[in-house]
């Protein structure tokens, strides 16, 4: 014969703390049984069927990324006649070579350089503003208000 279950002093009722662990249990399996996401299979929809094509004009970059640029093509293309010219003849020490080469394209970087740094600094100037206004009333008047009551009833007087 089994005993009823008697509550021990300091704990809680088996009855409620099995009724509990149902109740956990229930919330549990319908926890475990819901999707929180869903991910949709499905394909996306094309646009168009041309694959894209590249856009005219510079890439994206910045403007001084824009310049720089310019200055070495314009730097290159010209070194192309006098490289090619001095690689046909092949009788020019590497060295040497460099040194002709190269000069001009450090002069050019260097002009570049200062020449972007001078524009910087005009750029930078704040610019004269002059504001012509013709004729000009200066009104000195001084105006006094006062509220008073519990419904604000407001009164400026202006001394003449």
């Amino acid at each position: 014969m089994q005993l009823p279950e008697q509550p021990v002093a300091g704990q809680p009722d088996p009855i409620i703390r099995r009724n509990a662990d149902q109740l956990m249990a229930a919330i549990d399996e319908i926890q475990i049984e819901k999707a929180t996401s869903y991910r949709d299979p499905t394909t996306l929809p094309v646009v168009g069927d041309m694959p894209p094509v590249p856009q005219p004009g510079q890439p994206p970059m910045s403007q001084w990324a824009v310049n720089a640029s310019g200055v070495i093509k314009a730097v290159s293309v010209a070194s192309l006649p006098v490289g090619g010219a001095l690689w046909l003849v092949g009788q020019v020490d590497p060295l040497t070579l460099g040194i002709i080469l190269g000069s001009p394209a450090i002069a050019a970087l260097a002009v570049a350089r200062l020449v972007a740094k001078v524009k910087d600094a005009n750029q930078a100037a704040q610019p004269v503003v002059q504001n012509y206004y013709g004729t000009v009333h200066h009104d000195i008047r001084t105006v006094t208000s006062t509220t008073r009551g519990v419904i604000a009833n407001t009164r400026n007087t202006t001394p003449n």
